[in-house]
């Protein structure tokens, strides 16, 4: 089982979870009723995404990250696709792009404006048409920017530049994994994808429950694992460790936890039964502090370890437990974690019986909190490509390019500088379908006011929209941005308190009218 009873020295082993408050969390979300095994949720430092239940259709809602609280049920969606949306992932290279997969058969690529969705957007930048059944998987490329992943229902596995211009796009850069001669093999059906930490390798487990590493340039099949006892049904790559991951269940339907060395997939590593739970299991590694998170779906709970190179190579610290059952996880990249807490790790729980996403920080505690704690957080994975997608697809691997959590602290680019694109001219020109005011005002006062706030953010906008290095530090930047991005979600609140205000009077008023004339028409009866 899970339990040891052995100590561990760990400096993680008062690791805790901390869950949101109501006001903090993101009530009223109508969560997917779909049952694929994916995460229906995406986070970024900016944005959070779920995927919304719809009649016809499918959707998925966008949120700024500091808008929590109640949200609004007529609150404009992400509409553009025909069938239910399956998956959505954010672009680790652009805070503002999303990418989403769905059901007909068809992935696309969107941009949010920076201000967040202020109506429904149906225009996507970028619709990718090479799949001819549902499409169930998207993955970034975790280093060359714009390479997309996606695996479909076809038994086909796709590799898209989705900076080839156009607004279609039909033609994939590769074709990782397709039927031959018509015939349909179950390796070529996935459940789970994953890079590994330069992107020159593809973990993948499929329909036959076994663990293949593929050439994700070639679509050659490098390894496959051959263990009986083990079903597996999610991997991941173990940076830093030379290992895989995966998790799945035996033959006697009990849930496991199997590591493996990366050179000899013919026997594991560890092999560890975990419960009965008939949920699959989704893992989340940490490659920075070496924890692993294991989340069941439809569990209320969340096991937390700690992965070595040496045995007994899993040490378990602790388990969060809730009543409440997760449908879905998000994870928040480090680049948005508060510092200043010591948090190292945060999920976007989805509990589809409350319709709420409610955030859970992992939190190491330390006697001094405010100070920037060196050993909790190492360089990490920034938002900067290493590559572009030519020079990827060419046959040259780079790692992640790193930066420093710590405020005020720049870390030089090992690499050639990418040429920047001009992301700022396709927000700003996505900003011009967002500038409308929102439709649903009750009365004339109410469309004064939402028209303030409009001015108001379009001079907002004015102030955070150029580049931050040409007057302020990044660090001031972000700063500043922040405010008044809080600013606004305010305005935002004060104007929907003012709408449910103004709704109960007209009820007030409503009910007046009908008690004068109910009065008046006893009068009538008396007389």
């Amino acid at each position: 089982m899970s339990w040891r009873s052995s100590f561990h020295c760990s400096k993680f082993r008062h690791v805790f979870g901390k869950p949101a408050t109501k006001e903090h969390s993101y009530d009223g979300v109508p969560i997917t009723r779909s049952v694929h095994d994916n995460h229906y949720c995406s986070a970024n430092p900016c944005f959070i995404a779920v995927v919304t239940e719809c009649a016809g259709g499918g959707s998925f809602l966008v949120l700024p990250v500091h808008h929590t609280g109640r949200v609004d049920p007529q609150h404009p969606r992400v509409c553009g696709h025909s069938g239910r949306v399956l998956d959505v992932k954010w672009n680790p290279f652009d805070d503002h792009c999303i990418a989403s997969c769905s059901e007909d058969c068809t992935v696309k690529i969107w941009d949010i404006p920076a201000c967040g969705v202020q109506q429904n957007l149906t225009k996507a930048r970028k619709t990718l048409i090479g799949h001819s059944r549902r499409v169930g998987l998207i993955e970034w490329h975790p280093t060359a920017e714009n390479l997309l992943l996606s695996s479909a229902y076809d038994y086909k596995v796709l590799l898209w530049d989705v900076s080839q211009v156009g607004a279609v796009i039909r033609s994939p850069v590769r074709i990782v994994l397709r039927p031959i001669h018509h015939r349909y093999p179950s390796e070529t059906l996935l459940l789970s994808v994953c890079f590994n930490c330069d992107g020159s390798r593809l973990a993948v487990t499929c329909k036959d429950r076994r663990i293949r590493v593929l050439d994700p340039r070639t679509g050659k099949i490098l390894q496959v694992w051959n263990f009986k006892s083990h079903r597996a049904s999610k991997v991941l790559y173990l940076g830093g460790l030379k290992m895989l991951l995966s998790t799945g269940c035996s033959p006697w339907n009990h849930r496991q936890v199997v590591l493996w060395d990366l050179d000899d997939l013919s026997e594991p590593l560890l092999e560890e039964d975990l419960d009965g739970s008939a949920g699959v299991l989704f893992p989340f590694y940490d490659p920075d502090t070496h924890m692993l998170y294991l989340a069941g779906k439809g569990d209320g709970n969340i096991r937390c370890y700690e992965l070595s190179a040496e045995k007994p190579y899993l040490s378990f610290l602790m388990e969060y437990r809730s009543l409440l059952p997760q449908k879905g996880l998000g994870v928040m990249p480090k680049r948005g974690l508060d510092v200043s807490t010591c948090e190292v790790f945060r999920f976007y729980r989805l509990i589809a019986v409350k319709d709420l996403v409610e955030p859970l920080s992992m939190i190491v505690p330390r006697k001094e909190s405010g100070i920037f704690q060196e050993d909790l957080y190492p360089l990490t994975a920034g938002n900067q490509a290493a590559m572009t997608a030519q020079e990827w697809l060419s046959g040259i691997n780079r790692g992640p390019v790193l930066m420093s959590l710590e405020p005020g602290t720049h870390v030089t680019n090992p690499y050639p500088e990418i040429p920047a694109r001009k992301r700022l001219v396709r927000q700003l020109s996505s900003l011009r379908f967002q500038t409308d005011p929102p439709v649903g005002a009750v009365t004339r006062a109410n469309l004064v006011l939402m028209e303030e706030v409009e001015q108001r953010k379009c001079h907002t906008l004015v102030w955070f929209e150029p580049h931050p290095k040409q007057n302020h530090s990044y660090t001031q930047y972000t700063h500043h941005r922040g405010q008044l991005l809080q600013a606004f979600y305010r305005q935002q609140d004060e104007i929907r308190g003012l709408r449910e205000e103004i709704n109960q009077k007209d009820v007030k008023i409503a009910q007046l009218h009908l008690e004068i004339r109910n009065t008046r028409n006893n009068m009538r009866a008396t007389f």
